[in-house]
């Protein structure tokens, strides 16, 4: 097994408790309405959706989905970790993919959100590259702009 991982930051105008209610505990609700183009549908399979939970997000291309399990939740300090274990996000190269995000207050007002991601691949395949934290980063962007366009709007 392999083993690759990074880091990114985006930054957003919005205050760092209105981007995490938006993009992580109204995100089953939010995404499918504001990311359409991507997601399908987003919802919990067990839990309640602390630590411990699984939620299953259904992609807009085919019958693909992703099943990832809550590895932490805080509402006060705005963190919340997660494991992509199941689904065609995996492509059949990887066993996991694990995200560490956190949303930051700037002083400006604004907020910043930190992710660091690991890909753990299955025996015989390379560690990925480069493209492909920048692959992740190019779908946090979207999914943060895409929130802050949102709650502008409303």
């Amino acid at each position: 097994m392999g083993f690759a991982c990074g880091e990114f930051e985006i930054e957003s105008v919005l205050p760092a408790a209105k981007m995490f209610q938006a993009s992580v505990l109204d995100a089953d609700q939010l995404f499918p309405k504001i990311m359409f183009q991507a997601i399908k549908s987003a919802e919990l399979l067990q839990g309640d959706g602390g630590a411990g939970s699984i939620r299953k997000v259904k992609l807009v291309e085919g019958d693909s989905y992703m099943k990832h399990k809550v590895d932490a939740l805080d509402k006060e300090t705005f963190v919340y970790n997660y494991t992509i274990f199941e689904g065609d996000t995996l492509t059949d190269k990887f066993e996991k993919i694990v995200y560490e995000t956190k949303w930051e207050s700037t002083p400006a007002g604004g907020s910043i959100f930190k992710s660091s991601v690991k890909f753990y691949t299955l025996p015989g395949f390379d560690v990925p590259g480069e493209s492909l934290l920048n692959k992740s980063k190019e779908k946090a962007t979207a999914m943060v702009k895409a929130v802050e366009a949102y709650l502008q709007a409303n």
